[in-house]
């Protein structure tokens, strides 16, 4: 068919400009994976491949040597399928025939590590080689073919792939045939139809154009400071040699060269240390990089120290070096190399360096901050410090007592007590409060220990078993009491500072109350109950930790009380209130609206006071209650009655006008409470003179020594509630 005959014809052309050269070698490098099976004009890529190639073989130059790789034709799935089934030899072509014609397409698309294999079977760093890569779809195994064509033509002698395309639009797979060319000096066609392919082949048929002069590249030559080191910016002393090249040696931080096809040694010497590195690199048509790796570079640099010292304890360093920023002198286990402990070389030489809190072998280390190097070393030896606890044969729940200790007693070292084996503490004395210290015991009985804690990491050195013994809790009072009433509690118990009796209702969390008193305020001691009734419990708290060492239960009562009063009274005036009930020490009687909360007052008076109780009525007019209120958690109402506050009208005589600072006479009828009051006023003063009005009518009121317009007033005493108002000029 015209299609069959025109991809041989583009197969049969590609040598002659490929391998216009003596004693050429290729290996074609045919895609065998399952995408083979897709069509063209009816019939399998991979049938057309494989009639293709026996075409070619019949019309290849005699003296060309030929090798066959394959890649996906044995296993699905799997990107190390790749098979060089018949190396480069002038008697091939029967062999790469029967191998091509029994290609079953199976797997993947790994082009791109079979155009490698291919390579390197024709040892293409050390001889001109040349691939020819007949593929019908994009990479499925290298991430970036680019990547791979570049590295192909670094590093060999003289490397070139071209690509042939079958059938191929994906726009990505393209890209990477054409990168693949490219970037070998290679030739990428792309065969679609028979047309396309007959216009490619015509291109491909032209004669080669005379071979160009050799032009150098530009290469750059870079050297580490050590393995994956930073690239080096000081000066170096380099020595360049090669095919094309006499020795070239100078001092720079890199190279840049131009540089003509050939092979090439370049050592450099670093003149800090006098480390050298050497490589050896070829030069193709592309231009490149050359990384050496000289060793890490370490400034010089010392650290001493004593041999050993106490764990923990605080010793003298030497040292010399570079005192970069933040260089440092740490403590180190040389196990892991994790430092323990540091301090800045810019604290000077001797600096002051703590030792590891644990016993052990360890190192001084110099180490620079840029990259965190350690240049010099000294071994040291942490030793075990004296410890021991000792406190009372008897200890108790909760008391205070005398430890006895032996330490290294460094700032920030205490001893506690916990849990066996356990490292939380639950009470601690720092060591600097002095020997014997006072040590609180934990507030239940058991069995614990005495632990002595170095503050550096706080670390554990000492522990020492103690046994806790329980104390006895008891608590007496009546079986109930009413509502707001202060029962008289007696207690049994060590009474330690902070702890405390309390009340709480039944079924409320241990750590919750409604009132408590402390015990140091004596045995027996007052509690007030609860406003709330119904069944409680009185119980014994541990200041120390909060915890119920004993309980008793009690039964609250519901208490009455009443409240009597006129049921009327003028705005501002006052009334004689009466009351029975619980007189508690905080109870009172209060005025307020008939839908305010318990918890809200107006105007009160103590129960403490008296039987009749005084108490000014409100400014305003309206419907209140005359409450009685009882002190308690929560606070509660005990009694109520209606009383309703009476407005009064108010009426003002006086002249008009007035001359500055004059006295006129005043005429009014009003509540004429004692200390409500009559005054000369403004807009920006509701006051300037005044007169109460417990002075009767009429009274005489001073006029202001300015002129101007003002109001004759008359004031509430309570709220200062403006009741009447008429002008006045004063001339």
């Amino acid at each position: 068919m015209t299609f069959l005959r025109a991809t041989s014809a583009a197969l049969c052309l590609l040598p002659t400009a490929i391998f216009a050269q003596d004693n050429p070698s290729a290996i074609v490098v045919m895609d065998g994976s399952g995408s083979m099976w897709g069509q063209i004009d009816g019939v399998a890529k991979i049938t057309i491949a494989q009639e293709v190639m026996g075409e070619l073989m019949s019309t290849l130059p005699a003296d060309l040597d030929l090798g066959l790789t394959i890649y996906g034709h044995r296993r699905k799935g799997d990107c190390s399928d790749i098979e060089t089934m018949v190396l480069p030899g002038p008697d091939t072509r029967a062999a790469i025939t029967s191998a091509v014609n029994g290609i079953s397409p199976k797997g993947k698309t790994p082009m791109a590590d079979a155009v490698v294999a291919a390579a390197k079977a024709l040892r293409h760093t050390e001889e001109a080689a040349t691939v020819i890569l007949v593929s019908d779809g994009i990479e499925t195994c290298v991430p970036d073919v680019c990547a791979v064509a570049k590295e192909l033509e670094a590093t060999g002698v003289d490397f070139t792939a071209h690509v042939v395309g079958f059938d191929v639009t994906d726009p990505q797979a393209l890209a990477q045939f054409q990168c693949m060319a490219e970037a070998t000096g290679g030739t990428f066609l792309s065969a679609a139809n028979a047309d396309e392919l007959g216009s490619a082949l015509t291109a491909v048929a032209a004669a080669p154009p005379p071979e160009p002069e050799p032009q150098p590249v530009q290469v750059s030559i870079v050297a580490t400071d050590g393995k994956n080191g930073p690239v080096v910016t000081t000066p170096l002393i380099w020595d360049l040699a090669g095919d094309n090249t006499i020795h070239d040696k100078h001092s720079a931080p890199s190279l840049k060269e131009a540089l003509l096809e050939g092979t090439y040694t370049v050592t450099v010497l670093r003149p800090e240390d006098e480390a050298t590195a050497e490589a050896r690199f070829g030069v193709g048509s592309v231009n490149k990089r050359v990384v050496l790796e000289l060793p890490e570079y370490k400034p010089p640099a010392t650290v001493s120290g004593p041999q050993s010292a106490p764990a923990g304890s605080t010793i003298a360093v030497d040292w010399s070096g570079p005192n970069a920023k933040d260089d440092f002198i740490a403590a180190v286990d040389p196990d892991t190399n994790k430092w323990i402990t540091y301090a800045y070389t810019r604290e000077g030489s001797p600096l002051d360096l703590q030792m590891p809190p644990k016993p052990g072998a360890y190192e001084l280390r110099y180490i620079l901050n840029d990259g965190r190097k350690p240049l010099a070393s000294h071994p040291i030896a942490a030793t075990e410090v004296a410890v021991s606890l000792s406190a009372p044969d008897e200890l108790v729940a909760g008391a205070t007592v005398p430890v006895d200790w032996i330490g290294p007693d460094y700032d920030g070292d205490y001893v506690s007590v916990t849990k066996p084996g356990d490292e939380k503490w639950i009470t601690y004395t720092y060591t600097r409060d002095g020997n014997p210290m006072m040590l609180q015991m934990p507030g239940a009985p058991g069995d614990y220990e005495m632990v002595y804690t170095m503050s550096q990491n706080r670390t554990i050195i000492h522990r020492e078993p103690i046994s806790v013994a329980a104390l006895a809790y008891d608590l007496q009072t009546d079986s109930s009491a009413g509502a707001g009433a202060r029962l008289i509690v007696s207690w049994t118990g060590p009474g330690y500072d902070g702890d405390y009796i309390t009340v709480a209702a039944k079924g409320m969390p241990d750590d919750k109350y409604v009132n408590y008193t402390y015990t140091r305020e004596g045995n027996p001691l007052e509690l007030v109950m609860p406003g709330d009734p119904g069944p409680h419990e009185i119980r014994y708290v541990l200041g120390q930790d909060r915890s119920i060492q004993a309980r008793i239960p009690i039964d609250v009562t519901t208490v009455g009380a009443t409240v009597t009063g006129p049921p009327s009274g003028p705005i501002g005036g006052t009334i004689t209130a009466s009351w029975t009930g619980p007189g508690g020490d905080g109870d009172y009687l209060t005025i307020v609206a008939p839908d305010a909360a318990e918890g809200d007052y107006g105007s009160y008076a103590y129960t403490r006071d008296g039987s009749d109780l005084t108490l000014n009525l409100p400014a305003n007019h309206g419907t209140y209650e005359l409450r009685y209120v009882a002190d308690t958690n929560p606070i509660k109402v005990l009694a109520r009655t209606p009383l309703t506050v009476e407005d009064v009208p108010v009426a003002i005589t006086a002249p008009s006008t007035a001359t500055p600072g004059s006295s006129i006479e005043i005429t009014w009828t009003g509540p004429g409470h004692p200390r409500d009051y009559l005054a000369v006023g403004n807009a920006a003063k509701p006051y300037l003179t005044y007169t109460y009005a417990e002075n009767g009518s009429p009274l005489s009121l001073t006029v202001p020594d300015e002129p101007g317009d003002y109001e004759i007033r008359y004031f509430l005493d309570v709220d200062n509630k403006l009741l009447a108002a008429i002008p006045l000029t004063v001339q």
